[in-house]
């Protein structure tokens, strides 16, 4: 295995077939990590596992029979798991007087409910293991709500930074936990009109702005690596300044 920062690791990445969850995935391999990948998006999932020498398998979030036959094949196929990033998401649009309860559920189901679920499922090799790091990617928008027709997207966001922020008193201090809330980012889930407009207006973050996904995935990678061995609870803002002002 090549030597880096993850050299040892076994680290389970979803959402890994685009925007961060790519980014970070291709940032951990070349830190030598062993990776199982996960995506619902099959065929460019497996293109890119093949490219990382990496495990993966298509899964359709929250299905909980689906994400505990993954964990057991990345398990098996990594000889346990140690590190969990937790990437993919959906947005989720719509005044509350138009929001369907059905939209409602998806959002926080993706969102919310399918990261309980694979920590759920990845804590009993973590514990095997004697430790672990989990990252969860969340949003600035659950840190701080700042646009309207989007309260399914910051409810599912938010409580994804609480339920990191109660796991990490919960599971300390063998697991450790933290959750990243980017800003704006440069990627697939960005609509063509929110990316034409914040570029045009140089965004409204202090840095003028929009983030790339291998700035959040470096954040990430801090995050599950020994250099923060200190830190578990956190909710970091990468988000070009936009929490802070």
């Amino acid at each position: 295995m090549a030597e880096g920062r993850m050299a040892g690791r076994r680290i389970m990445v979803t959402g890994a077939a685009s925007g961060i969850g790519l980014a970070t995935a291709q940032m951990f391999a070349r830190e030598g990590a062993a990776l199982s990948l996960l995506d619902r998006d099959a065929p460019a999932l497996a293109r890119i596992a093949d490219d990382l020498g990496a495990h993966h398998a298509s899964v359709d979030l929250p299905d909980e029979v689906g994400i505990d036959r993954a964990v057991q094949a990345a398990a098996a196929a990594m000889d346990g798991i140690d590190g969990l990033i937790n990437v993919a998401g959906i947005g989720g649009m719509g005044r509350l007087a138009d929001l369907s309860l059905a939209d409602w559920n998806r959002t926080i189901g993706v969102n919310l409910t399918a990261p309980m679920l694979l920590m759920r499922a990845v804590l009993p090799h973590m514990l095997a293991a004697g430790q672990g790091t989990i990252v969860n990617v969340a949003s600035g928008q659950g840190l701080t709500p700042s646009a309207s027709g989007m309260a399914s997207y910051c409810a599912s966001k938010g409580g994804l930074v609480t339920l990191s922020k109660a796991l990490a008193l919960e599971l300390a201090p063998a697991i450790r936990v933290n959750c990243v809330c980017p800003g704006v980012v440069d990627t697939p889930l960005l609509p063509a009109s929110m990316r034409a407009a914040a570029r045009e207006s140089g965004s409204p973050y202090a840095l003028k702005r929009v983030g790339e996904a291998e700035e959040v995935a470096s954040a990430i990678l801090f995050l599950a690596s020994a250099e923060s061995a200190f830190v578990t609870g956190i909710a970091m803002a990468v988000d070009g300044g936009r929490t802070y002002h």
